[in-house]
């Protein structure tokens, strides 16, 4: 049962040219479509992705770490938006056209192999929002056990980067 049926995905509302990222853009035909999602009470966005097998690590059974990376960088710059957008009083919806981030620093602390063909989810909360940086803290589960954690500074770009 997918929970966030009829649900806006933070990343379904960025301007056009911001729709091609291979992570997360929803116009990249070749991407894996990584979608964020506010949280109820808007405290958190939650990412929930199974990666297919092709993104194995070393070890088979465990997820290579530079998509954990891919997974951290695009949720983290979604919450980002979500979270400036938010602090101005807005609210998400078919018609917003959300402030664009870009990671300016991403710090991750690899805790526990991340298994494959498991639900892996991302929790991510807010730090600090400036006025042109958003910091963001995430935390990655997969079968009730904490694989890894991030820390992002994204930083707001105009339309015409």
């Amino acid at each position: 049962m997918n929970t966030n049926e009829g649900k806006i995905a933070i990343q379904e509302t960025y301007g056009e040219r911001f729709q091609h990222c291979w992570g997360c853009g929803p116009k990249n035909l070749e991407g894996i479509h990584l979608k964020s999602y506010p949280s109820e009470d808007g405290e958190t966005c939650i990412c929930q992705v199974t990666p297919d097998d092709i993104y194995t690590g070393g070890v088979p059974a465990n997820l290579f770490g530079g998509m954990i990376a891919v997974i951290f960088d695009c949720h983290g710059t979604a919450s980002a938006a979500w979270f400036a957008h938010k602090n101005k009083g807005l609210e998400l919806t078919k018609d917003t056209v959300i402030g664009r981030f870009i990671t300016g620093r991403l710090e991750i602390d690899f805790k526990s192999p991340t298994p494959m063909n498991e639900v892996i989810t991302v929790t991510s909360t807010v730090e600090e929002i400036g006025e042109r940086k958003v910091i963001v803290n995430m935390e990655m589960e997969a079968a009730g056990v904490v694989r890894a954690k991030a820390r992002m500074i994204a930083v707001g770009v105009k339309d015409h980067m």
